[in-house]
């Protein structure tokens, strides 16, 4: 197994380079220093030799050149070099000897390598002589070293007082960061709530944000799971014990004809329960779905109303009940919506199902599509008894049915499962009395999309 690398401290880091700042800008600052100190140390040292030189312009007097040098300021300390030569080329001066430098130099300033020793050299002519005043660059160089040295110094001095600066600024900024880490660890397994942001650093604060919103979602998921576990746990308690019954019916039965009753009861009361746990799968997964914000595709409803009648005739048919689509009109034929395929299609086979369940022998059923304005309304019309409508609101809720409907079989979730699919859509079902068929009309009206959009942002909940 890979050895996973060890984290790097943030704090660490921001030190780091903070301190690795610091010295840059000492370093920096030497070399601007020696650059500056340098330049002006030319400029000084070459004022100083253009004046050496013009002392010596009218010429140079009857002396030899041992008693010469008291002429020529610093001659003593060796920092400046004089020679001087006659107009024939004869060098009439020297108060370095053995320096040997040219005998004819470039007029002006330049510099003259001289064995290991580089000179910077002043030459001017005169109708009578060649004056030479040279001087040893290391000289220059070591007073500008000794001024940038001196530059920086107070920077060098002050850099452990700045350390402890950065070091105190960076554990201020960090503190929030801190604090939101030990909420973290001291947080037991089953707390959601969301984390104090409260001071963060604008950079840090987004992933705070968005780590509430992944706690939210979370304990939506959480109460999701305890609520499907509680409802499977109530609702499967009489299917089960129903099925036991039936089972030491069966066996207890004497002939043919009492073992195949109840068989066949038997059989239904295996139907209804992977009926119910089906419901309550769909349930879950359609909560689940609210809770984690999965994104929304564009569909075209019409479609897949046309398809979900199609399934639903067969179970019409049987119960001799009249189940149509209307005539699409305008653009409902092929507006689209932003959703999720199967949960609408589980949306829709759930109320043809209530429909065709509550409706009776011979009656009918009316399903239509229709756009209006932004959205997309769809109605299911049956000639049902209907539900009172102080009723309404809580036939919506899972596991509840409404009063009269005891004739038929059924759990009480299929009305609640729309309704979550619905709210997944951003939408809701809305119950009321069918105009014509005298029924119950369930309606749902769904946001419609703009030609050319995707849709991908949209629709979700």
């Amino acid at each position: 197994m890979t050895a996973q690398p060890a984290p790097r401290s943030l704090r660490t880091r921001l030190l780091a380079l903070l301190l690795l700042a610091i010295a840059g800008v000492a370093l920096v600052q030497v070399a601007l220093g020696y650059r500056t100190a340098l330049a002006e140390a030319d400029a000084l040292f070459d004022y100083q030799m253009q004046q050496m030189a013009q002392v010596l312009r009218p010429g140079l007097p009857s002396l030899p050149p041992g008693e010469y040098g008291p002429l020529v300021q610093g001659q003593e300390s060796r920092e400046f070099v004089v020679q001087v030569w006659s107009a024939d080329g004869l060098r009439v001066y020297e108060s370095n000897f053995g320096l040997a430098l040219p005998q004819r130099a470039v007029l002006g300033f330049s510099n003259v390598r001289v064995g290991a020793t580089t000179y910077r050299v002043l030459s001017v002519q005169t109708p009578l002589q060649v004056i030479q005043v040279a001087q040893d660059l290391d000289v220059r160089r070591a007073m500008a070293r000794q001024l940038a040295l001196r530059t920086a110094l107070p920077t060098v001095l002050l850099a452990p007082l700045l350390g402890f600066v950065a070091w105190r600024g960076v554990g201020g900024v960090l503190a929030p960061v801190e604090r939101v880490r030990r909420q973290v660890a001291q947080r037991r397994a089953d707390a959601l709530a969301p984390l104090d942001g409260a001071g963060l650093p604008s950079e840090v604060r987004p992933l705070v944000d968005e780590f509430n919103a992944l706690l939210a979602r979370v304990g939506q998921a959480f109460e999701a799971q305890q609520h499907f576990v509680a409802d499977a746990a109530h609702e499967l308690r009489s299917p089960l014990a129903a099925l036991k019954l039936q089972v030491q019916a069966l066996s207890r039965a004497q002939d043919d004809a009492a073992r195949q009753r109840a068989g066949e009861r038997l059989g239904a009361g295996i139907d209804r329960a992977t009926r119910l746990v089906e419901q309550l799968l769909a349930l879950a997964r359609q909560e689940a779905q609210i809770a984690q914000g999965e994104p929304a595709e564009p569909l075209v409803l019409a479609d897949l109303v046309r398809q979900c009648v199609a399934d639903a005739v067969h179970a019409a048919q049987l119960r001799s009940i009249d189940l149509g689509l209307a005539q699409l009109a305008g653009d409902a034929a092929q507006a689209r919506v932003a959703g999720h395929v199967q949960a609408l299609a589980i949306l829709l086979r759930n109320l043809l199902d209530n429909a065709i369940k509550y409706t009776p022998e011979g009656g009918r059923i009316d399903v239509q599509l229709r756009a209006e304005g932004a959205q997309l309304l769809l109605t299911v019309d049956d000639s049902g008894p209907g539900i009172a409508p102080a009723q309404r609101e809580r036939v919506l809720r899972r596991f509840h049915r409404a009063a009269g409907a005891q004739g038929a079989e059924g759990s009480g979730l299929g009305l609640a499962i729309a309704e979550t699919i619905a709210r997944l859509h951003g939408s809701a079902l809305v119950l009321g009395d069918a105009p014509q068929l005298g029924g119950l009309r369930v309606q749902l009206a769904l946001a419609r999309l703009a030609d050319g959009m995707d849709g991908t942002d949209e629709g979700g909940a």
